[in-house]
């Protein structure tokens, strides 16, 4: 099954993981890294964003010994990563919290590093058909109908002209179809299976090895981010590349620099929030268009005593026959927190709603599959909404029916001036915290070579 910004992972057995992160404002405070400069009014590059992608480019900038500074419109650093200890008293992943393919991941192979307790997460999957578990033979004819999809996927994304998910799927999924639709498409991809581009889907790389921080990603995110210097709750405005240089407008003054990677997502960008001059590019603007957010929520429940009777870190399903359903995501890392995450356009009309509704919804469904005393046992709640996030304005990107190819359109500079960075750039690890935090040390080597040419 797939995975997710991201939350996710698209093409795999594995889960989602949604993606944010914790910004210790302390951060903000924090002794600049070695060859950083505080000073906003002449830098080598400025950084948009304090998120994963911003976070891993100011560190390679850091590191190469050339003044940087970020400049982040919320209150904290981390972006769609961010764990909170105050709503539950333990961490709780408000965004990304799966740790795709952490042998290959960056962000895994820096967590030894921080002293945070990092895990595997339980291999599998377990599925609710009404009162009761799928038995072995339904848990076989499920597995089978997922990589009898993934399959048809890959392969109608090898034809020359693309097409939906929605379009590649097998016919004779039968009564799985709704489950494999939910799993693949809100859950894998933030969207229905009908907008994703089958080309973009294949294009993902497998993330069916994954694990968990036990303190949360988000704060594994704000640990590496500590002592680089930032600018918190400082919006930008409107960015001048049409001359020698960068000039930079936030809220709270004006930073010229030589160079600028832009971190921001692309439900801010295609909000306009920050304005161009000259204007944005064209080919630019029309990628950005194509590789829109996906809603992706979790509705976290605290449920003392394990009254689903499930092990820590169990990631559940249910047989379903339409579009309002959910995944579980039970006993986190050993606490009494459950996740049920809810997304697409079902996701996406329930967050509308607001959290009070999330949360009915949440006790319903847990209701039927478990029994009407689930709702007594439930002690806090809360409920996240990344389509109204203001900096965010989604979960995270999915391409398009022919729009794969704009996630390599936004890694080209503008004017050797511009770099953008983010999971939406990346073509294979789109949706997820390792695919941001390479895209931003992609952008980081690039905007440095071109420093370097300059010099």
């Amino acid at each position: 099954m797939p995975a997710g910004a991201h939350w996710f992972e698209p093409l795999t057995m594995s889960h989602l993981s949604r993606r944010l992160f914790l910004a210790a404002s302390a951060a903000a405070a924090a002794t600049p890294a070695l060859g950083v400069s505080r000073s906003s009014d002449d830098v080598d590059v400025v950084v948009i964003g304090a998120g994963a992608a911003g976070i891993a480019a100011a560190r390679r900038i850091a590191a190469a010994k050339r003044r940087v500074v970020m400049v982040e419109a919320a209150d904290r650093i981390g972006g769609r990563c961010i764990t909170d200890t105050q709503i539950f008293g333990v961490p709780y992943d408000r965004g990304a919290h799966w740790i795709h393919m952490p042998d290959l991941n960056p962000v895994a192979k820096l967590a030894s590093g921080t002293g945070l307790d990092v895990y595997p997460a339980p291999p599998g999957q377990r599925v609710r058909i009404g009162r009761r578990y799928a038995r072995s033979g339904e848990m076989e004819d499920f597995l089978s109908a997922l990589v009898r999809s993934n399959r048809a996927i890959t392969e109608a994304a090898r034809g020359k002209v693309d097409l939906s998910c929605a379009q590649a799927l097998p016919k004779d999924l039968l009564d799985w179809r709704r489950t494999v639709e939910f799993v693949l498409g809100p859950f894998g991809c933030g969207k229905e299976l009908s907008e994703v581009s089958a080309q973009d889907f294949a294009k993902s790389v497998e993330r069916d090895v994954d694990s968990f921080c036990r303190q949360g990603f988000g704060a594994l995110i704000a640990k590496l981010g500590a002592g680089l210097p930032v600018q918190l709750s400082n919006p930008v405005t409107r960015i001048d590349w049409g001359r020698n240089g960068v000039e930079v407008e936030t809220t709270k003054g004006h930073i010229s620099a030589r160079t600028a990677i832009v971190t921001v997502s692309t439900g801010v960008l295609a909000a306009g929030k920050i304005k161009f001059n000259p204007d944005f590019p064209k080919r630019q603007l029309d990628a950005v268009g194509k590789l829109t957010l996906g809603s992706y929520d979790h509705i976290m429940l605290e449920l003392p005593d394990n009254p689903l009777g499930l092990q820590r870190d169990d990631l559940l399903y249910e047989k379903t026959d339409g579009t309002r359903t959910g995944a579980v995501l039970a006993n986190i890392s050993g606490t009494p927190l459950v996740m049920v995450d809810v997304a697409g356009s079902f996701g996406r009309e329930l967050s509308a709603q607001g959290e009070a509704a999330m949360v009915d919804f949440a006790l319903e469904w847990l209701g039927n599959l478990y029994g009407a005393d689930i709702k007594k046992a439930v002690k806090r709640s809360h409920a996240t909404r990344w389509n109204d996030e203001p900096w965010t304005l989604g979960a995270f990107s999915s391409a398009s029916v022919g729009g794969q190819g704009s996630r390599r359109v936004l890694t080209e500079p503008v004017r050797d001036r511009l770099w953008f960075a983010g999971e939406a750039t990346h073509e294979t690890l789109w949706g997820t915290v390792g695919g941001a935090w390479e895209s931003g040390e992609r952008a980081a080597d690039a905007a440095l070579k071109q420093l370097g040419r300059r010099s």
